[in-house]
């Protein structure tokens, strides 16, 4: 837990287009020494807050160590006006995040998006979409959401049918006429679909926003902090895509790329151990990294247009 008298915090009305975004701003109790900050993107159908409150634990760590850390709900999500775009399209909301980090907090000139799941690919994306903004500094990636069909189906077959087909319980039901020879038919239904959908996904047309991740990642002239999850098929998804791509295995080499393999953590870093160590891992990066080695394109102006201040103290 961060020490409360190292951070405060102030809830956030944010201008995005013709919506209003909420988000809570974590600031250092003591006026920062460095330039950076941090924009937590929240993925999948979830609010600022995050899993086991995963985010609000994140953003006062990072508040309590030095860095502003801002977190918020994206259109049509938690208490944030509109209808949600997906995390195909959070580029404006995104974009209108950093702005109003940099209005509540002056000394921001450098950025990291932080992002879980759907909300690393978001990063990645809005890096895509808007041309390398060149306040963001730095990209923490935790469990990339990079899923297809053919993905899917080859992530089954190859970390839960095979395993399953190794289990001697299985051939006793399949021997005995239980369970086992559904098993086994979903299996080669499974082998079956891979195959149909590799095939489809050829063409990049098909699959536009995994190239699109991997096209940014590639070009990003920052740092990159790699997350992933040893108890987690997202995770392994992701890395059959990067393996299987040359525009991720090409950037996988690059001196500013660091990876953390939480071996015994889930999808969302659940258990207290789990979410604890990976904390340490994000403020050493940020400490070591970002910090010490600003890369040499980072160097966005503060904005002077602010969001509005709630004057409501209940923030989650």
């Amino acid at each position: 837990m961060s020490d409360m008298n190292a951070y405060r915090e102030a809830p956030l009305v944010i201008a995005c287009g013709h919506e209003q975004l909420v988000g809570v701003l974590s600031a250092p109790a003591a006026p920062p020494s460095n330039d950076l900050g941090v924009v937590i993107i929240v993925g999948g159908p979830q609010y600022r807050a995050g899993s086991h409150r995963h985010f609000v634990q994140l953003a006062r760590g990072i508040a309590a160590a030095g860095y502003p850390a801002l977190r918020f709900d994206c259109r049509g999500m938690g208490d944030s006006t509109g209808t949600p775009p997906g995390f195909e399209h959070q580029d404006a909301d995104i974009a209108a995040a950093i702005d109003a980090l940099q209005a509540a907090a002056p000394s921001v000139r450098r950025v990291v998006l932080w992002g879980l799941c759907d909300g690393a690919s978001s990063a990645l994306l809005y890096l895509d979409e808007r041309g390398q903004d060149p306040r963001v500094d730095g990209v923490c990636l935790l469990n990339p959401w990079v899923r297809t069909e053919a993905t899917e189906a080859g992530v089954r077959v190859r970390h839960y049918y095979l395993a399953r087909l190794m289990q001697a319980d299985f051939w006793t039901k399949l021997l005995r006429g239980g369970v086992g020879l559904r098993a086994l038919w979903d299996f080669l239904d499974q082998v079956a679909a891979q195959r149909t959908a590799s095939r489809t996904a050829a063409s990049p047309s098909q699959q536009p926003y995994p190239r699109r991740m991997a096209r940014a990642f590639n070009r990003f002239g920052g740092h990159v902090l790699l997350c992933l999850s040893g108890r987690d098929l997202t995770a392994r998804e992701f890395e059959m895509v990067r393996d299987a791509d040359p525009l991720w295995t090409g950037t996988l080499a690059a001196a500013s790329l660091r990876t953390y393999s939480a071996e015994s953590a889930d999808h969302t870093f659940s258990a207290p151990q789990d979410q604890a160590a990976l904390h340490d891992i994000v403020l050493d990066w940020i400490r070591t990294c970002l910090d010490r080695h600003p890369s040499s394109g980072a160097a966005g102006a503060a904005h002077t247009d602010g969001p509005q201040l709630l004057t409501s103290e209940s923030m989650s």
